[in-house]
């Protein structure tokens, strides 16, 4: 089993049980919704005792959003560090592979996405600027593999390209309830046939 598999089926800590609900109580109701002692029942605990993992509401807020960056960052860092350990990698696959590192977040987390939408301005200022720098960074590795694959798409051109392919996979909690799409496999191939050809339609005829 790979370490990310590994730490897929591994048991949650109480930490992480915490921020996984609040990210679902803050996306279905706002931030300003949700009580601590509602995060608190969520996870089995009282509301006074979630302060001995968090100071407050706008902590976890701050991990959540600032955490997904970092891990999207990592993740594409990560990915295109195994492509060059390999020696015979391409960037045909390793496109692929960051599309589906993206498109795991994209189903797998979408609270975290409607957060971002509506809450990023409530970080503190050094937070917002610290998440806005992670997805500078993450854009960059993307704009990076774009240009290797397509190497007369002008640099401008593929960060746009970028940008919008992240638009496309990050609407998924726009389009319905999980249980409404057609399954996540099928979704997921979807998603990654119209990212790859966006990528195609943005390189000069």
């Amino acid at each position: 089993m790979s370490t990310h598999a590994a730490a897929r089926v591994a048991a949650p800590t109480r930490r992480e049980q915490i921020l996984r609900e609040a990210a679902r109580l803050f996306a279905e109701r706002g931030f300003h919704g949700v009580g601590v002692d509602e995060i608190g029942a969520a996870v089995g605990i009282s509301g006074p005792g979630l302060y001995r993992h968090f100071p407050g509401k706008d902590a976890m807020l701050a991990e959540l959003l600032v955490g997904i960056s970092e891990r999207l960052l990592e993740g594409g860092r990560m990915r295109v560090s195994e492509d060059a350990a390999r020696g015979d990698g391409s960037p045909d696959a390793l496109l692929d592979a960051l599309i589906e590192g993206h498109i795991d977040f994209a189903l797998d987390d979408r609270p975290l996405i409607t957060l971002h939408d509506r809450e990023l301005d409530r970080l503190r200022d050094t937070d917002r600027k610290r998440v806005r720098r992670l997805q500078r960074e993450y854009v960059e590795v993307w704009v990076g593999v774009v240009r290797a694959l397509y190497p007369s798409l002008a640099e401008n051109r593929a960060r746009v390209t970028v940008h919008a392919v992240f638009g496309l996979l990050n609407s998924t909690p726009h389009l319905a309830r999980p249980e409404a799409l057609p399954g996540r496999a099928v979704t997921a191939a979807l998603l990654h046939r119209l990212a790859r050809g966006a990528f195609a339609a943005a390189e000069p005829s």
